[in-house]
């Protein structure tokens, strides 16, 4: 299991179509990837899930892979994230 924490730093926070780019980043890996924000963990090969929980700017957001792709994805949520969660 592989983890990091990130500030969220896109000006809407994770909105819908941050969080249609990480579902389909992530739905073609093969591991468990997760969302940790606040109390909730969210899967993060849900779109729904992600944009439930209506994360912010500025918040912090740990991720969370288990599984045979874990550091890939996990470099990938990070570029993502540093990216802006544009495709």
């Amino acid at each position: 299991m592989v983890h990091k924490n990130i500030i969220i730093d896109v000006a809407d926070g994770i909105r819908l179509h941050e969080a249609a780019n990480i579902a389909r980043e992530m739905e073609n890996m093969d591991c468990s990837c997760e969302l940790i924000y606040g109390d909730k963990r969210l899967n993060a090969k849900s779109q729904i899930s992600i944009i439930s929980a209506g994360i912010k700017k500025g918040s912090e957001v740990t991720f969370e892979c288990d599984g045979d792709d874990e550091e890939k994805a996990l470099a990938k949520l990070v570029e993502m994230a540093s990216e802006g969660f544009k495709k």
